[in-house]
């Protein structure tokens, strides 16, 4: 296990950012040296965690196109047992209660955070014949895979269906159309990070941080066509 060697070279704590290590392996962890771990919401004595507002993102991204006319919204989804991908599936469903939009289970598929899964989600909503204008990914790479579907089966983005990521990865700003993302501040949890592990080795207490989230809106998105 490399966080057990990286004890072993006695550094003076450690910072996990997101990942699938089990909650318990931080708390056993932490008992023996500082640890901070981002993307997930954990106490614990020695351990601080910092997270990033995933169901609010998720939220913005369905108001943007609820604003835009947009009532049928499909979600391609992470991987269900990953936190990040939980939490931002959870906001759009809420968001899409609140709102009064569709709430059709078959608008949603899960895939695996990759640029191929996001070309299979959409493959098989076009294969299943399900009716959307848009599309939120819950992150930029299946946006990519998305927006390759759509474009192999005709379907321009955003005349026919709007489409956003989520992350807003340096490169989606350059995609044809740019792609709409929901922004999550790598340096700004990275500074914070830095801060925690600072406290928790001078046996401070760390403020608690939640990381806001930020719709950048770009071409990948316009008011919906569909009557």
């Amino acid at each position: 296990n490399r966080l057990f060697m990286l004890q072993e070279r006695k550094v003076d704590g450690i910072i996990v950012l997101t990942g699938k290590l089990a909650d318990n392996t931080l708390v056993d962890m932490a008992a023996k040296i500082p640890v901070v771990v981002t993307g997930r919401r954990l106490s614990a004595d020695g351990l601080f965690s910092i997270d990033f507002d995933n169901a609010e993102g998720a939220a913005q991204a369905v108001r943007h196109l609820n604003e835009l006319g947009h009532r049928k919204v499909a979600f391609i989804s992470g991987p269900l047992d990953h936190p990040d991908a939980k939490q931002r599936l959870q906001g759009y469903k809420k968001e899409l209660k609140r709102l009064k939009m569709s709430t059709d289970k078959d608008l949603i598929i899960e895939s695996d955070f990759l640029e191929s899964g996001g070309l299979r989600a959409v493959n098989s909503l076009l294969a299943n014949k399900i009716e959307f204008s848009a599309i939120i990914a819950a992150n930029d790479q299946m946006a990519y895979g998305a927006r390759l579907a759509l474009h192999k089966a005709g379907l321009r983005v955003p005349k026919d269906v709007s489409l956003i990521g989520f992350d807003d990865l340096p490169h989606s700003a350059f995609t044809l159309p740019p792609l709409t993302s929901v922004r999550q501040s790598v340096y700004e949890i990275g500074v914070s990070s830095a801060k925690a592990m600072f406290d928790l080795i001078n046996k401070k207490h760390p403020p608690s941080q939640l990381v806001e989230a930020e719709l950048i809106v770009r071409e990948s998105t316009a008011k919906c066509s569909t009557k």
